[in-house]
């Protein structure tokens, strides 16, 4: 039994299928003025939840370069305070030959030791060295200089008075943390501690008992120094590994996501004005299906 198409059948189908070249040409224009083939959720759910999973990476890279960006930060100011620490134990080792020296009087002692005192204030203030407020070989203690009166008694001679060994770290990748921190403990409190053997220099210059001992303590001190340089090196290098790791990444992570969600403008344009072809030949047609009225006739 054939069913009989109605002129109301004819007039809704043709509305059903204007409708459908609407939505379409509407979507391809919502493409065209985005740059994207998906603008909400539901355009393409599966597109939609690849994007957000590169877009979660592309955040993840973004706060590990950043890491890594005050990573080297913080491990070029510890370099920089170590080299200092360097070149004033230099200097040091300099004033410490020539107080050994048997020609010097008791006033080119008291001069050696003078200003081998004031190096060691020197030190002092290296090592309170910060970086954005933070003290830098205080270990994780970083709110507090490390090198400081004792509490109890303010008027007490400044020392290193920090023991805290623990490892300040930055992640730079989900499974990559590199250590920035050098403890002051490890650099000034070795082998008897640099504050005590440059002290027992100036004790000993002032009443004429230094010896070539005091000379190799400090080469001792030198030579620590030059350890934890190299342990900052090695570190660094790590870092600027990490950097260009991540900085490869990004540039990857982008290229998945501009592949899910960038739309192909020439390919839109061209589905655009297919749509609209459909649409003018759909009234075209449509003009022609509709019966006319009694008010046409009327014109």
């Amino acid at each position: 039994m054939s069913t009989r198409v109605t002129q109301n059948m004819l007039n809704q189908n043709m509305l059903f299928n204007l409708s459908r070249t609407d939505q379409a040409m509407q979507k391809y224009q919502d493409q065209a003025s985005s740059g994207k083939k998906i603008n909400k959720p539901s355009d393409d759910p599966v597109t939609a939840g690849r994007a957000m999973y590169y877009r979660s990476s592309l955040n993840e890279i973004d706060q590990y370069k950043l890491n890594a960006d005050d990573g080297i930060s913080w491990l070029t100011t510890t370099d920089d305070a170590l080299d200092e620490v360097n070149s004033v134990l230099q200097r040091v080792r300099e004033l410490t030959v020539q107080g050994l020296n048997g020609t010097n009087d008791d006033s080119a002692r008291t001069a050696i030791a003078e200003e081998i005192s004031q190096l060691k204030e020197h030190l002092g203030e290296v090592a309170n060295s910060q970086i954005a407020g933070k003290f830098i070989f205080a270990g994780t203690d970083v709110k507090n200089p490390p090198y400081r009166a004792d509490e109890n008694d303010p008027n007490s001679v400044k020392e290193f008075r920090n023991s805290n060994k623990e490892k300040l770290e930055l992640q730079v990748g989900q499974n990559n943390s590199v250590q920035i921190n050098i403890p002051g403990i490890d650099v000034f409190q070795q082998g008897g501690g640099l504050f005590s053997v440059l002290s027992n220099i100036v004790s000993n210059l002032k009443s004429g008992t230094l010896t070539s001992d005091s000379l190799g303590k400090l080469d001792g001190q030198i030579d620590n120094i030059l350890t934890k340089r190299s342990e900052i090196g090695a570190r660094m290098n790590r870092m600027e590994l990490s950097q260009s790791r991540l900085e490869n990444l990004e540039v990857s992570t982008t290229a998945l996501l501009s592949k899910e969600e960038d739309a192909d403008l020439s390919q839109v344009i061209i589905n655009l004005k297919s749509e609209e072809n459909v649409q003018r030949a759909a009234l075209s047609i449509g003009a022609r299906v509709i019966q006319p009225s009694l008010v046409d006739f009327l014109r």
